[in-house]
């Protein structure tokens, strides 16, 4: 056989394999590909997961705020915009992120004896924010809403809730949880996080995309759903 021949025999084949190896699978072909669902929880560590229930716990905030700034400029808010926030931080934060604190995190400091004073601070702060939700809660009810001195003091207790959950989450995304690292190993850190995964069982249909879903329907009845309205103007 010519050397001419070898050659170009050669070229067909290795054009040949080039071109099985692009070809996608034949799953693909038949216009089923088999896609494996991400686990958007899937390697989170406890600090994260509890840093990532603090922005839910903030939008909360947020809608406290425009709550309390239609009630203070007599315009029209509906007593289930306060209601439904505040059942959304009972379930959510009180009963689920708050106790994950407090029976998972908390305790190893305590162990530890590292940041106790901080520790016990951010409890007694649980205990009173509790208190303040179940206020807000019981006067949000639509009866008790429609008195003026029950509206004024639905604000009183946002305010007070707001102004101590902002340096609250603050403190623990900066001086708590970051330390975790440093009294615990990178394997304990991983375990506590799958934990606090373990934990969400506990809240059935109100899970974190649920409890999302409903935030973004009370801020989109406020209208402050669209970041965009919080540009800067000029």
């Amino acid at each position: 056989m010519a050397l001419d021949d070898k050659l170009d025999r050669r070229k067909v084949l290795a054009a040949g394999m080039g071109l099985l190896a692009a070809a996608p699978p034949i799953k693909e072909l038949a216009g089923k590909p088999i896609v494996k669902p991400l686990d958007p929880d899937a390697g989170v560590t406890a600090p994260e997961a509890l840093m990532k229930e603090h922005g839910l716990l903030n939008r909360c905030l947020l809608i406290y705020e425009e709550g309390i700034r239609r009630v203070q400029a007599k315009e029209e808010v509906a007593s289930e915009v306060f209601l439904r926030t505040a059942e959304l931080v009972r379930v959510f934060i009180e009963d689920y992120h708050e106790k994950n604190e407090e029976n998972l995190i908390f305790p190893e400091f305590v162990k530890f004896e590292k940041l106790v004073d901080l520790v016990e601070t951010l409890k007694a702060q649980h205990a009173a924010g509790r208190k303040m939700t179940a206020e807000v809660y019981q006067l949000s009810q639509p009866t008790p809403f429609r008195v003026e001195a029950n509206r004024e003091q639905i604000v009183a207790a946002c305010q007070s809730f707001i102004r101590m959950y902002r340096p609250h989450m603050a403190r623990e995304e900066t001086v708590l949880f970051p330390a975790l690292r440093t009294i615990l190993s990178a394997k304990r850190v991983e375990v506590l996080g799958e934990r606090i995964k373990e934990e969400q069982a506990v809240l059935g249909g109100d899970s974190f995309e649920h409890s999302l879903e409903k935030l973004a329907k009370i801020e989109a009845q406020l209208g402050i759903e669209d970041l965009k309205q919080l540009m800067p103007k000029g």
